[in-house]
Protein backbone atom coordinates (compact mmCIF):
# COMPACT_ATOMS: atom_id res chain seq x y z
CA UNK A 1 0.00 0.00 0.00
CA UNK A 2 2.73 2.66 0.68
CA UNK A 3 4.68 1.69 -2.33
CA UNK A 4 1.00 2.11 -4.21
CA UNK A 5 0.95 5.61 -2.88
CA UNK A 6 4.43 6.80 -3.39
CA UNK A 7 3.80 5.69 -7.24
CA UNK A 8 0.20 7.89 -7.45
CA UNK A 9 2.61 10.62 -5.93
CA UNK A 10 5.46 10.03 -8.24
CA UNK A 11 2.27 10.46 -11.17
CA UNK A 12 0.77 13.36 -9.68
CA UNK A 13 4.09 15.26 -9.73
CA UNK A 14 4.72 13.86 -13.29
CA UNK A 15 1.40 14.58 -14.69
CA UNK A 16 1.96 18.23 -13.07
CA UNK A 17 4.68 18.51 -14.64
CA UNK A 18 3.52 17.62 -18.08
CA UNK A 19 0.15 18.98 -17.66
CA UNK A 20 0.83 22.82 -15.82
CA UNK A 21 -1.94 23.86 -14.25
CA UNK A 22 -3.47 27.22 -15.28
CA UNK A 23 -4.85 29.63 -13.05
CA UNK A 24 -8.53 30.68 -13.57
CA UNK A 25 -9.08 33.98 -14.54
CA UNK A 26 -11.08 34.83 -11.25
CA UNK A 27 -8.12 33.99 -9.45
CA UNK A 28 -5.51 36.30 -11.74
CA UNK A 29 -7.61 38.91 -11.44
CA UNK A 30 -8.30 38.88 -7.43
CA UNK A 31 -4.37 38.12 -7.08
CA UNK A 32 -3.65 40.97 -9.58
CA UNK A 33 -6.38 43.60 -8.24
CA UNK A 34 -7.44 44.15 -11.85
CA UNK A 35 -9.13 43.24 -14.51
CA UNK A 36 -7.28 43.79 -18.18
CA UNK A 37 -10.52 44.34 -20.65
CA UNK A 38 -9.41 44.46 -24.89
CA UNK A 39 -10.62 47.26 -26.87
CA UNK A 40 -10.49 48.29 -30.57
CA UNK A 41 -10.31 51.94 -31.51
CA UNK A 42 -11.69 51.94 -34.94
CA UNK A 43 -15.23 49.94 -34.52
CA UNK A 44 -17.77 52.80 -33.07
CA UNK A 45 -20.18 52.71 -31.78
CA UNK A 46 -19.24 49.22 -29.94
CA UNK A 47 -15.60 49.62 -29.20
CA UNK A 48 -13.31 53.04 -30.57
CA UNK A 49 -11.50 55.86 -28.55
CA UNK A 50 -12.99 59.09 -27.87
CA UNK A 51 -10.84 62.21 -28.60
CA UNK A 52 -9.46 62.58 -25.91
CA UNK A 53 -7.96 58.80 -25.93
CA UNK A 54 -10.55 57.10 -23.85
CA UNK A 55 -12.00 53.48 -24.69
CA UNK A 56 -16.06 53.72 -25.23
CA UNK A 57 -19.00 52.20 -26.82
CA UNK A 58 -21.61 49.70 -26.28
CA UNK A 59 -19.45 46.85 -25.36
CA UNK A 60 -16.98 48.69 -23.37
CA UNK A 61 -19.77 49.56 -21.15
CA UNK A 62 -20.97 46.19 -21.32
CA UNK A 63 -17.60 45.36 -20.08
CA UNK A 64 -17.31 48.08 -17.62
CA UNK A 65 -20.63 46.34 -15.97
CA UNK A 66 -19.34 43.04 -15.94
CA UNK A 67 -16.34 44.34 -14.31
CA UNK A 68 -18.73 45.41 -11.34
CA UNK A 69 -19.73 41.86 -11.07
CA UNK A 70 -16.42 40.49 -11.05
CA UNK A 71 -15.76 43.11 -8.76
CA UNK A 72 -18.55 41.82 -6.48
CA UNK A 73 -18.13 38.22 -6.97
CA UNK A 74 -14.65 38.19 -5.32
CA UNK A 75 -15.84 40.40 -2.76
CA UNK A 76 -13.25 43.18 -3.43
CA UNK A 77 -13.02 46.52 -2.49
CA UNK A 78 -11.49 48.05 -5.21
CA UNK A 79 -10.77 46.30 -8.99
CA UNK A 80 -9.18 48.79 -11.09
CA UNK A 81 -10.02 48.42 -14.75
CA UNK A 82 -7.29 48.12 -17.45
CA UNK A 83 -7.70 49.04 -21.03
CA UNK A 84 -5.76 46.93 -23.51
CA UNK A 85 -5.93 47.96 -27.15
CA UNK A 86 -6.32 45.12 -29.88
CA UNK A 87 -7.17 45.03 -33.60
CA UNK A 88 -8.70 42.66 -35.64
CA UNK A 89 -5.78 40.93 -35.99
CA UNK A 90 -4.64 40.07 -32.89
CA UNK A 91 -7.72 40.05 -30.48
CA UNK A 92 -7.93 36.29 -30.35
CA UNK A 93 -4.55 36.00 -29.98
CA UNK A 94 -4.39 38.67 -27.28
CA UNK A 95 -6.89 36.63 -24.96
CA UNK A 96 -5.07 33.34 -25.59
CA UNK A 97 -2.10 34.59 -24.02
CA UNK A 98 -3.22 36.13 -21.23
CA UNK A 99 -2.41 39.52 -22.21
CA UNK A 100 -6.42 40.47 -21.57
CA UNK A 101 -8.82 38.88 -19.39
CA UNK A 102 -12.20 39.85 -21.60
CA UNK A 103 -12.27 41.31 -25.05
CA UNK A 104 -14.44 44.19 -25.88
CA UNK A 105 -15.51 44.95 -29.28
CA UNK A 106 -17.22 43.84 -32.41
CA UNK A 107 -16.46 40.09 -32.35
CA UNK A 108 -18.76 37.51 -34.44
CA UNK A 109 -19.09 33.82 -32.32
CA UNK A 110 -18.62 31.44 -34.66
CA UNK A 111 -17.56 27.65 -34.70
CA UNK A 112 -14.26 28.16 -35.84
CA UNK A 113 -13.57 30.48 -32.96
CA UNK A 114 -14.43 28.38 -30.57
CA UNK A 115 -11.91 26.01 -31.02
CA UNK A 116 -9.36 28.89 -29.74
CA UNK A 117 -11.38 30.76 -27.13
CA UNK A 118 -14.70 31.05 -25.20
CA UNK A 119 -17.58 33.42 -25.36
CA UNK A 120 -20.25 34.91 -23.53
CA UNK A 121 -23.87 35.53 -24.12
CA UNK A 122 -24.28 37.32 -27.42
CA UNK A 123 -24.34 40.65 -26.77
CA UNK A 124 -25.67 42.09 -30.59
CA UNK A 125 -26.80 40.70 -33.92
CA UNK A 126 -26.20 42.17 -37.03
CA UNK A 127 -25.48 41.74 -40.79
CA UNK A 128 -23.21 42.51 -43.29
CA UNK A 129 -23.81 44.35 -46.43
CA UNK A 130 -22.71 47.55 -48.17
CA UNK A 131 -22.23 51.42 -48.20
CA UNK A 132 -21.76 52.19 -51.63
CA UNK A 133 -21.49 55.97 -53.37
CA UNK A 134 -24.76 57.28 -54.80
CA UNK A 135 -23.19 58.00 -57.97
CA UNK A 136 -21.74 54.94 -58.59
CA UNK A 137 -25.13 52.99 -59.13
CA UNK A 138 -23.53 49.91 -57.32
CA UNK A 139 -26.88 48.15 -54.85
CA UNK A 140 -25.58 44.54 -55.03
CA UNK A 141 -23.02 42.60 -55.24
CA UNK A 142 -23.55 41.12 -58.57
CA UNK A 143 -23.43 44.99 -59.75
CA UNK A 144 -19.69 45.32 -58.03
CA UNK A 145 -18.42 42.51 -60.72
CA UNK A 146 -15.34 44.23 -62.46
CA UNK A 147 -15.41 46.81 -59.70
CA UNK A 148 -12.81 47.52 -56.91
CA UNK A 149 -14.60 46.60 -53.25
CA UNK A 150 -13.01 46.97 -49.81
CA UNK A 151 -13.08 45.37 -46.92
CA UNK A 152 -11.64 45.09 -43.03
CA UNK A 153 -8.94 42.87 -43.07
CA UNK A 154 -8.96 39.30 -40.73
CA UNK A 155 -12.73 39.22 -40.18
CA UNK A 156 -15.73 36.89 -40.81
CA UNK A 157 -17.11 39.57 -42.67
CA UNK A 158 -13.84 39.57 -45.25
CA UNK A 159 -14.54 35.57 -45.32
CA UNK A 160 -17.97 35.70 -45.70
CA UNK A 161 -17.76 38.16 -48.91
CA UNK A 162 -14.80 36.22 -50.38
CA UNK A 163 -16.91 32.99 -50.27
CA UNK A 164 -20.16 34.77 -51.44
CA UNK A 165 -18.28 35.90 -54.61
CA UNK A 166 -17.05 32.39 -55.37
CA UNK A 167 -20.58 31.24 -55.10
CA UNK A 168 -22.07 33.76 -56.83
CA UNK A 169 -19.33 33.09 -59.35
CA UNK A 170 -18.75 37.23 -59.64
CA UNK A 171 -15.22 38.41 -60.45
CA UNK A 172 -14.44 41.63 -58.48
CA UNK A 173 -11.20 43.38 -57.02
CA UNK A 174 -11.41 43.00 -53.16
CA UNK A 175 -9.15 45.79 -51.22
CA UNK A 176 -8.53 44.27 -47.75
CA UNK A 177 -8.17 47.51 -45.06
CA UNK A 178 -6.50 47.69 -42.24
CA UNK A 179 -9.41 50.29 -40.60
CA UNK A 180 -12.87 51.42 -41.18
CA UNK A 181 -11.45 54.96 -41.67
CA UNK A 182 -9.28 53.86 -44.31
CA UNK A 183 -12.25 51.98 -46.24
CA UNK A 184 -14.33 55.26 -45.97
CA UNK A 185 -11.33 57.15 -47.30
CA UNK A 186 -11.28 55.23 -49.97
CA UNK A 187 -15.05 55.01 -50.55
CA UNK A 188 -15.20 59.07 -50.57
CA UNK A 189 -11.97 59.44 -52.66
CA UNK A 190 -13.43 57.09 -55.19
CA UNK A 191 -11.00 54.60 -55.25
CA UNK A 192 -13.46 51.81 -54.47
CA UNK A 193 -16.82 51.15 -55.49
CA UNK A 194 -17.96 49.70 -52.17
CA UNK A 195 -17.01 48.97 -48.87
CA UNK A 196 -18.52 45.98 -47.40
CA UNK A 197 -19.02 45.60 -43.65
CA UNK A 198 -21.47 45.11 -40.55
CA UNK A 199 -24.29 47.05 -41.21
CA UNK A 200 -24.23 48.78 -37.64
CA UNK A 201 -21.19 50.27 -38.00
CA UNK A 202 -21.40 51.26 -41.59
CA UNK A 203 -24.28 52.73 -40.53
CA UNK A 204 -22.27 54.98 -38.43
CA UNK A 205 -19.07 55.19 -40.94
CA UNK A 206 -22.15 57.10 -43.08
CA UNK A 207 -22.75 59.77 -40.33
CA UNK A 208 -19.14 60.89 -40.24
CA UNK A 209 -18.38 60.96 -44.19
CA UNK A 210 -17.67 64.32 -45.25
CA UNK A 211 -20.96 64.57 -47.60
CA UNK A 212 -23.52 61.68 -46.00
CA UNK A 213 -25.98 62.62 -48.94
CA UNK A 214 -23.45 60.89 -50.72
CA UNK A 215 -23.23 57.58 -49.42
CA UNK A 216 -26.14 54.85 -48.90
CA UNK A 217 -26.58 50.94 -48.04
CA UNK A 218 -26.86 48.52 -50.42
CA UNK A 219 -30.22 47.62 -48.04
CA UNK A 220 -29.37 43.87 -48.63
CA UNK A 221 -27.82 41.53 -46.00
CA UNK A 222 -25.29 39.28 -46.86
CA UNK A 223 -24.37 37.51 -43.51
CA UNK A 224 -25.67 36.69 -40.09
CA UNK A 225 -22.53 38.30 -37.64
CA UNK A 226 -23.66 37.51 -33.57
CA UNK A 227 -21.48 39.50 -31.60
CA UNK A 228 -20.26 38.12 -28.22
CA UNK A 229 -17.72 38.97 -25.80
CA UNK A 230 -13.97 37.04 -25.61
CA UNK A 231 -12.91 35.17 -22.83
CA UNK A 232 -10.28 32.54 -22.36
CA UNK A 233 -11.54 28.87 -23.48
CA UNK A 234 -12.94 26.30 -20.91
CA UNK A 235 -13.06 28.69 -17.82
CA UNK A 236 -16.71 28.05 -17.11
CA UNK A 237 -16.46 30.14 -13.54
CA UNK A 238 -15.25 33.44 -15.25
CA UNK A 239 -17.68 32.80 -18.26
CA UNK A 240 -20.50 32.39 -15.19
CA UNK A 241 -19.89 35.41 -13.69
CA UNK A 242 -19.57 37.29 -17.36
CA UNK A 243 -23.09 35.75 -18.29
CA UNK A 244 -24.74 36.52 -15.07
CA UNK A 245 -23.85 40.13 -15.60
CA UNK A 246 -24.88 40.28 -19.29
CA UNK A 247 -28.60 37.94 -18.22
CA UNK A 248 -28.85 41.01 -15.60
CA UNK A 249 -28.96 43.76 -17.58
CA UNK A 250 -30.99 42.14 -19.93
CA UNK A 251 -33.76 41.19 -17.66
CA UNK A 252 -33.79 44.20 -15.86
CA UNK A 253 -33.98 46.54 -19.55
CA UNK A 254 -30.78 48.72 -18.59
CA UNK A 255 -29.27 46.99 -21.61
CA UNK A 256 -31.33 49.41 -23.78
CA UNK A 257 -30.54 52.59 -22.13
CA UNK A 258 -26.99 51.24 -23.15
CA UNK A 259 -27.69 51.00 -26.86
CA UNK A 260 -29.55 53.96 -26.53
CA UNK A 261 -26.58 55.52 -25.16
CA UNK A 262 -24.85 54.46 -28.31
CA UNK A 263 -27.19 54.23 -31.52
CA UNK A 264 -29.62 57.25 -30.59
CA UNK A 265 -32.64 57.93 -29.37
CA UNK A 266 -34.29 54.59 -31.51
CA UNK A 267 -35.42 51.55 -30.56
CA UNK A 268 -33.58 48.29 -30.71
CA UNK A 269 -34.39 45.79 -33.96
CA UNK A 270 -37.12 43.53 -33.44
CA UNK A 271 -34.07 40.63 -33.51
CA UNK A 272 -31.93 42.63 -30.73
CA UNK A 273 -35.22 43.19 -29.00
CA UNK A 274 -35.38 38.65 -28.98
CA UNK A 275 -31.90 38.30 -28.70
CA UNK A 276 -32.34 40.17 -25.00
CA UNK A 277 -35.56 38.53 -24.01
CA UNK A 278 -33.89 34.94 -24.91
CA UNK A 279 -30.59 35.86 -23.09
CA UNK A 280 -32.17 37.09 -19.79
CA UNK A 281 -31.60 34.00 -18.45
CA UNK A 282 -32.94 33.51 -15.50
CA UNK A 283 -31.18 32.91 -11.78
Amino acid sequence: MGRLRVMLAALAVYTMGVFPLQAGTLDTIKERGSIKLGYRSDGKPFSFETDDGKPAGYSVELCRRVAEAVKDHLQLADLTVEFVQVTASNRLEMVENGSIDLECGLTTNTLSRQERVGFSQLIFITGAEMLIRRESGTTSLEEVAGRRIAVLENTTTERGLLRTLQRKKIEAEVVAVSSHDEGLAMLEEGTIDAYFGDRAVLILLGLKSKNPKSLSLSGRFYSYEPYALVMRKGDEAFRLVVDRALARLYRSGKVEGIYRTWFGETQPSDILQALFILEGLPE
